[in-house]
């Protein structure tokens, strides 16, 4: 079976359980408004997962547990933990199933369950805010039936029939729900995961070959982690490409429930949840100091930083030696300083792959944050690729996205340069969308896309009707000096005022000119202004160098109008077809 026929299969049993779990919600109607079902589905989820994964060992937990007890041993966690068999365990003698055999106490008991997770679980559990859905659901009498439907075989998630990857893809659907009915974004919660592939994709084609051959012993980060998927995928690539790979996920996230799915999904795979923080990235860097061979993520944008502003300029000041040292963008929109923040805990051998809008490659005048952002990664060198996507690619954008690729160790040949990709005809339409989710990457626009770009060369690359192209740019060619050009104050006879000798600008008449800096500027002033107007000079205490990244204008293609003749041959027959219409309107 393909990795296509695969996914699509692993989509239709995530698809079916995910809608069976949904489904349960049936028996809050009346009681929660369609927009809070969530708020009882995803943590009930979460806990029925931990439950029946640890059926198997329970009674070895509560063996060891009663053991300890008898003699004295107050630190637990380490035995328990292994009689468990995972990073988490529950000492309770209770199970969600068993909790159904006293009705009259359930809300009680399902406390008294939940109180006896390991502190991890817990954690997950408040974060969830659920003892608030508790005592709503039991005072209206829908707690027993709701526990019910989620203790029936049915609704069984032991890992002998749902793997870790595919809890996180219900985990991901459950959500995707849980915003739709809320009328909210889902996107502010989780990247769809052909988007995530790709940029999977392009973080480890160029280091495949070594990585095979060497092994894959790796450290992968993502600041606005959501659910975790992005982390899931990545791994998911570098385990195709290493079995026995060795990979450490850290990941922060400030909404404190799609933080317990992230934590949840982490235990249940094994992994160490000590690793999945949440807190304000920007304003509260749970990874200060650490460096990672690879970062994937997809921060929000168009989103203000106004909360965030003390403590954002504060870490300014520091220069160097804090994240924002180049430069800081406009309170309203936040994304460039997550690329800072992706850039400062690379390695110098790592590779970054971060999902930006349209505003970061061109706004900004020169000398503002914007541009000095983009100025700190061509002078470093550090930007290695940008590619747009589709539109209408994302749950809740159809505007144009672009992947940044930013690497601090270039390969030899790629130095001073960056490879613009156009990917966005290299979609195919879904059959049914998913919010504005119309189009999405099949394996052939993966594979495509990923082609291209480790090409890296001009071209365009083709198969049958997808079409990528790609423009290989020297850094300097996004670099420009913004000049202002002066003109002379004249007196009443039309000669200049002077003042120790020297010509007095007109304010009147002062402009500016935006200049390659690969062109001189002299010969640029002799040849577009000075013909124009022969007394001009340049201020030139008052340039600025800038740095802007004219992607769509990089890739315009003239399309000329259509002639006068064709326009009128059209209209004749739109007037044709009206008059025909009306005539079999009228019944004539």
């Amino acid at each position: 079976m393909s990795t296509e026929e695969l996914a699509k299969q692993t989509s239709i049993n995530v698809q079916e359980k995910a809608n069976l779990i949904w489904a349960i919600a049936d028996k809050l109607v009346g009681l929660y408004k369609p927009h809070e079902y969530g708020n009882v589905i995803l943590p009930i989820c979460v806990i029925k997962r931990f439950n029946d994964v640890l059926a198997a060992t329970k009674q070895a937990v509560l063996d060891t547990d009663a053991m300890l007890d008898q003699r004295g041993i107050v630190v637990k966690d380490g035995f328990l933990r292994k009689a468990a068999g995972f990073n988490f365990y529950n000492t309770s003698r209770f199970t969600l199933e068993s909790l159904l055999s006293d009705p009259e106490n359930i809300a009680d008991n399902l406390r008294s369950y939940l109180n006896h997770f390991s502190p991890n679980v817990i954690d997950i559990i408040e974060n969830f805010d659920f003892e608030k859905e508790i005592t709503r659901m039991d005072d209206n009498g829908v707690l027993f039936n709701v526990l019910q439907e989620f203790s029936s075989k049915k609704a069984y998630m032991g890992l002998d029939t749902i793997t870790a990857v595919d809890m996180g893809y219900i985990f991901e659907e459950l959500v995707r729900k849980f915003s739709e009915s809320y009328d909210e974004q889902a996107g502010a919660h989780f990247t769809a995961r052909d988007i995530i592939y790709l940029m999977a994709e392009l973080l480890v084609a160029p280091e495949r070959d070594r990585l095979r051959e060497e092994g894959v012993t790796a450290t992968i980060y993502d600041m606005a982690m959501g659910t975790s998927q992005m982390l899931d995928c990545l791994t998911e690539k570098l385990v195709e490409i290493d079995p026995d790979a060795s990979i450490t996920e850290f990941g922060q996230e400030l909404n404190a429930q799609t933080y317990a799915i992230a934590k949840a999904n982490m235990l249940i795979k094994g992994g160490n949840d000590e690793n999945m923080k949440k807190g304000n990235t920007l304003s509260d860097d749970k990874f200060s100091g650490f460096k990672f061979d690879y970062i994937i993520s997809n921060p929000p944008f168009g989103i203000e930083w106004k909360n965030e502003k003390a403590a954002v300029e504060q870490e300014h000041k520091l220069g160097e030696a804090g994240r924002f040292a180049p430069g800081l963008p406009a309170i309203g929109d936040s994304q460039q300083l997550f690329m800072l923040n992706g850039i400062s805990k690379l390695k110098d051998t790592g590779r970054m792959a971060i999902i930006q809008n349209g505003s970061p490659l061109f706004k900004g005048d020169a000398g503002s944050g914007e541009s000095n952002i983009r100025g700190y990664l061509l002078e470093n060198d550090w930007l290695e690729a940008i590619v747009q996507m589709p539109n209408d690619l994302f749950y809740n954008t159809g505007i144009a996205t672009y992947i940044w690729i930013v690497t601090k160790d270039k390969a030899p040949g790629h130095a001073g340069q960056v490879l613009l990709v156009d990917a966005s005809k290299c979609f195919e339409k879904r059959r049914k969308s998913l919010g504005n989710k119309r189009n999405e990457f099949t394996d052939r626009c993966i594979n495509l896309i990923a082609n291209a770009y480790s090409a890296f060369t001009t071209g365009t690359f083709t198969d049958g009707e997808l079409a990528v192209e790609t423009k290989v740019k020297d850094n300097d060619d996004f670099k420009f000096t913004k000049v202002v050009v002066e003109s002379p104050l004249l007196d009443e006879n039309g000669s200049p005022i002077l003042k120790k000798g020297k010509p007095q600008p007109d304010s009147s008449k002062r402009d500016t000119e935006i200049i390659p800096i690969k062109e001189d500027i002299d010969d640029y002033m002799a040849r577009n202004v000075l013909p124009y107007n022969p007394d001009a000079w340049i201020d030139t205490k008052k340039s600025k160098v800038g740095y802007e990244i004219p992607f769509t204008r990089e890739f315009y293609k003239y399309v000329a109008p259509r002639s006068s003749e064709e326009i009128f041959a059209h209209l004749q027959e739109l007037e044709q077809k009206e008059t025909a219409l009306m005539a079999k309107i009228m019944g004539r």
